[in-house]
């Protein structure tokens, strides 16, 4: 956790010393100063005392800037530290470490007790693997820099890679997530470059030598010029006349800089097959270079863009125009500043734990002379302070007002007692049940999806298949109506109707019920007495004489919880197959567990059923009357139903418990509105009319329990 809300992030580069003073406010963070200062002569300079002109520089940057009573943490060039990558078996999540040891022995070309060292792991939900990258740097290395930075006065409490830093500074300011595109970080320095793909939550470095430095030397022997000319002409490449020329000279080195990043990015691909790279983004003053961008997108075919401003930083008065033109330069500071704050994604330290461990007692030391104050205070008053209390409390009388509560108290409880407020009472779970209303919303929403697909899916195949017959011009099927009814546990659904009034009235006893497919249906009275089906009601339904086969699906859903759905489809083919070829090819493919789904596909034997044909003129079947439509010479006006059908109108079902199509916002001439568990059907609207068409009417249902799944075995 981080000791102050306060930070710099110093980077300590070859070109320059970058530093950044950031300040959290809950997820906000505020510029309140930022550094740049460059070396006397860039450190690759030949023949300069590198040690002695970072020193300059680092007592500059103390001398000017306050750095006290803020938390400091400090970067490592890449190409003085290692980065390695691997994959982990499937553990434990206590064991991660110890494997993580193991592998760092393997991966870092230094004995443990001569680095230090730190790991970050990468797990992802769409793999079980685990990957781990370790960092490391020399003791002796961060003991020299550590070194360099006392003489100055400044004692840093967290060092890190800079690429690790330049990746926690795009992160926090372009909000990378798992599902953030591939993305390529490459920040390019004096004498190396650091290249880090950022990609499905995952990170990856490599550090390869080419930087500044090489694009300085080519101009040295191409133009025969000194290491420092050449330099500032390669700063003012772009206002000079000769810059082609310039550009020209550097060529070879665009060409070694593109050629690493592809192997890079290969090499990547080549452990990540799935990995998708979609743009890369420049860091660094050497991306400044002209003509560089251009190259790179030509060459990687990526999109390349340059760190122009930070978005999550806010900066107030002058300084705000100066720092946006310097944050090309001030990325790696800004993620040094990110991690300190504990705001980084990776947390990566190497830090010495000896050194952590001296600056943390340093500033608990205040403390714990005021603890042992503290202690001594509390010591004395141990014997003296009972002393004096019990000698008050021995001599105090009992105030009335204290008796004269206990009996208040005492005579309340007896009258709640009495009028039995205090008893147990049930609770009115009313509240609950109407929250209750809103879970499972989704589950119709899915309903609605699979429907839209089958009929997408049916349409392509019957498109496809010359022996469908589909009239040219018109798609395969159309959906007239759509009902999903939530099925409750106590309902059958055997050899049995639909429940709850499905395709006849009076109650949904069986496929027929009072006017509907029972007796007076297809049977006695059928197409006479009350049109089809106005006779009386069915005989007893007949008790099953043997318990479903154990492959029947139906069997395993009919204590589960579940949504019938019914399509009524329309279509112009001719063919006897269509449902089958079509419809039904979805249905099975989907049947079993579908990943993300929130129920299972079920269908049973008989799971579709053929209506009567459309005349193309008045827009109505055999026999039927299509809802909101009445047809001449029909008696009586009314669906398949009779009595309690589909009300005034007709139309498939109704009766008690709702039907299949409500018309014109009825229920069934005696029945009551549909139940909240009900999703409203979906009528299409009427169609332009077209040649003869044929309906069906496809169930399935949507299983919400689990469904135990056979061994295949």
């Amino acid at each position: 956790m981080p000791s102050s809300n306060i930070c710099w992030g110093i980077e300590i580069g070859y070109g320059a010393i970058k530093a950044l003073k950031l300040q959290a406010d809950g997820d906000d963070l505020t510029v309140l100063d930022f550094a740049i200062i460059n070396h006397p002569k860039v450190l690759s300079t030949p023949e300069i005392d590198k040690d002695d002109a970072m020193r300059v520089t680092l007592g500059t940057l103390a001398s000017r800037y306050d750095l006290s009573g803020a938390t400091i943490a400090i970067s490592i060039p890449g190409h003085q530290s290692f980065a390695r990558f691997a994959k982990l078996p499937p553990v434990e999540a206590k064991k991660i470490p110890d494997i993580v040891k193991f592998e760092a022995v393997q991966q870092i070309p230094f004995p443990l007790d001569e680095v230090e060292w730190d790991f970050q792991t990468f797990a992802s939900d769409d793999t079980p693997e685990v990957e781990v990258g370790i960092f490391a740097v020399t003791t002796k290395r961060i003991n020299d820099l550590l070194t360099m930075l006392g003489d100055v006065g400044v004692t840093p409490d967290l060092a890190t890679l800079s690429p690790i830093a330049a990746y926690n500074a795009l992160a926090n300011d372009l909000s990378f997530t798992e599902k953030t595109p591939g993305t390529i970080i490459l920040d390019i320095g004096a004498v190396a470059t650091d290249l880090i793909i950022a990609d499905a939550g995952r990170v990856w470095v490599r550090t390869f030598p080419i930087g500044g430095h090489q694009f300085t030397e080519a101009l040295v022997n191409t133009f025969k010029l000194s290491y420092s000319k050449a330099e500032k002409l390669k700063k003012e490449a772009e206002q000079t006349k000769h810059a082609r020329h310039v550009f020209q000279a550097m060529r070879p080195v665009f060409g070694d800089l593109v050629q690493e990043v592809q192997r890079s990015i290969g090499y990547y691909q080549s452990i990540h097959p799935e990995a998708e790279l979609e743009r890369l983004i420049g860091l660094g003053s050497t991306f400044k270079l002209p003509g560089l961008r251009k190259y790179l997108k030509q060459q990687l075919q990526l999109d390349v863009y340059r760190m122009e401003q930070f978005k999550r930083l806010s900066v107030d008065g002058p300084q705000a125009g100066e720092f946006q033109g310097a944050s090309l330069n001030l990325a790696t500071a800004y993620g040094l500043a990110v991690q300190a704050l504990g705001k980084g994604t990776l947390q990566a330290n190497l830090m010495p734990v000896a050194v952590v461990r001296e600056a943390m007692w340093k500033r608990k030391a205040p403390w714990f002379a005021a603890a042992a104050g503290l202690a001594a205070a509390a010591s004395g008053s141990m014997f003296i302070r009972p002393l004096m209390d019990n000698t008050a409390l021995t001599g105090a009388e009992t105030p009335p007002v204290i008796s004269q509560v206990v009996r208040d108290a005492a005579r309340e409880a007896q009258r709640a007692e009495e009028a039995g407020v205090t008893a147990s009472g049930e609770a009115d779970l009313r509240a609950d049940a109407i929250v209750k209303l809103f879970e499972g919303r989704e589950v119709y929403a899915r309903v609605l999806s699979d429907a839209g697909h089958m009929l997408t899916h049916a349409n392509l195949l019957a498109a496809g298949d010359a022996q469908m017959e589909v009239p040219e011009g018109e798609e395969a099927f159309s959906l007239v109506t759509l009902d999903a009814q939530f099925v409750s546990d106590e309902e059958k659904i055997g050899s049995a109707a639909p429940a709850a009034g499905g395709w006849g009235g009076g109650g949904g006893e069986g496929w027929g019920g009072e006017g509907g497919f029972g007796e007076g249906g297809f049977g006695e009275g059928g197409f006479s007495e009350g049109g089809m089906g106005r006779g009386g009601r069915p005989p007893a339904r007949p008790e099953p004489t043997a318990e479903p086969e154990n492959d029947d699906p139906m069997s395993k859903i009919k204590d589960k919880r579940r949504i019938r759905v019914r399509m009524e489809i329309e279509t112009g083919s001719t063919s006897n197959y269509i449902i089958d070829d079509t419809i039904m090819v979805w249905l099975k493919e989907q049947m079993g567990k579908r990943d993300g789904a929130p129920y299972t596909i079920v269908i049973a034997d008989k799971p579709w059923i053929k209506g009567e044909s459309i005349g193309a003129s008045t827009g109505t079947r055999g026999g039927a009357v299509r809802p909101g439509s009445r047809r001449p010479g029909l008696r009586p006006p009314r669906a398949f139903g009779g009595e309690g059908g589909g009300g005034e109108g007709g139309g498939f079902g109704g009766g008690e418990g709702g039907g299949f199509t409500p018309t014109r916002g009825t229920t069934g001439r005696t029945g009551p509105a549909p139940a909240l568990d009900q999703l409203a059907p979906i009528e299409a609207p009427a169609a332009e009319a077209k040649g003869e068409r044929q309906r069906y009417v496809v169930t399935w249902y949507a299983v919400l329990d689990p469904i135990e799944q056979e061994d295949d075995s």
